[in-house]
C-alpha cells in the first residue's frame, strides 16, 4: 500500500510539473505569449526548474529546449524512484525509460488541451483563457478537419484525435513496460 501511495504522488507531481514543462515548450514553439492566464500558471509551476535550466543549455530561438530537458529529468528521477523503491537494477534502461515517459506525457498533454479546448468551446465565451486553448488546439485538430466533415453541425475531429492520442499512450505504455518489466509501472508511469 505504501509503494502504490508513494507512486501516486510521485506521479501526480511530475505529471503537474513535467507537463507545465511541456505546455510551456509548445508556447513557445508556438510563439505565444506567456502574459495570460495559462502562461503564468505554466510559468510559476516551471520556472524553478525550467530557468537553471536555461542558464546551462541556452535559450534556443524557438526550441526551449530547457524545458524539454526539464520533463526528461522529472520523468528520470521518477522512474529512479519507481525503481529504488523495487529494489529493480535496471539502470542501463532508464534514460530511454524517461524518454518515453515524457512523450507519454505530451500525449497527456495533448489530449487535455483538446478536451479543455473543447469544453470552452462549447460555452461561446471569448475569454483569455479560451483564446489561448483555441491557439494551442487548432494546430493539432487541423489536419483531422480537413479530412472529416462536419457530422450534422458537430465537429468530430477533437473525438478522433483524443481516440488516436490514447491508443498512440498505449503504445508508449507498452514500449515502457517492456522496457521496465512487465506489471511494474502504474497506470500513469
Amino acid at each position: 500500500m505504501l509503494y502504490q501511495v508513494l507512486t501516486f504522488l510521485i506521479e501526480v507531481a511530475v505529471t503537474l510539473i513535467g507537463g507545465a514543462c511541456l505546455l510551456r515548450l509548445y508556447m513557445r514553439w508556438r510563439r505565444m505569449s506567456m502574459d495570460n492566464p495559462v502562461g503564468r500558471f505554466v510559468q510559476a509551476l516551471s520556472d524553478w526548474l525550467v530557468l537553471p535550466l536555461q542558464r546551462i543549455v541556452g535559450q534556443g530561438a524557438q526550441l526551449d529546449v530547457a524545458s524539454l530537458l526539464a520533463a526528461w529529468l522529472l520523468k528520470l528521477v521518477q522512474y529512479a524512484a519507481l525503481m529504488g523503491l523495487l529494489g529493480l537494477a535496471r539502470w542501463s534502461v532508464l534514460p530511454l525509460l524517461a524518454l518515453l515517459g515524457v512523450a507519454k506525457l505530451a500525449v497527456s498533454v495533448a489530449t487535455a488541451v483538446i478536451i479543455v479546448a473543447a469544453v470552452l468551446s462549447w460555452t461561446g465565451n471569448r475569454t483569455p483563457v479560451y483564446d489561448v486553448f483555441e491557439r494551442l488546439s487548432a494546430p493539432l485538430l487541423a489536419p483531422i478537419r480537413k479530412l472529416l466533415p462536419l457530422v450534422g453541425g458537430v465537429d468530430l475531429s477533437p473525438l478522433v484525435l483524443i481516440i488516436g492520442l490514447q491508443v498512440l499512450g498505449i503504445v508508449l505504455g507498452s514500449l515502457q513496460g517492456g522496457l521496465f518489466g512487465a506489471g511494474v509501472l502504474p497506470n500513469g508511469a
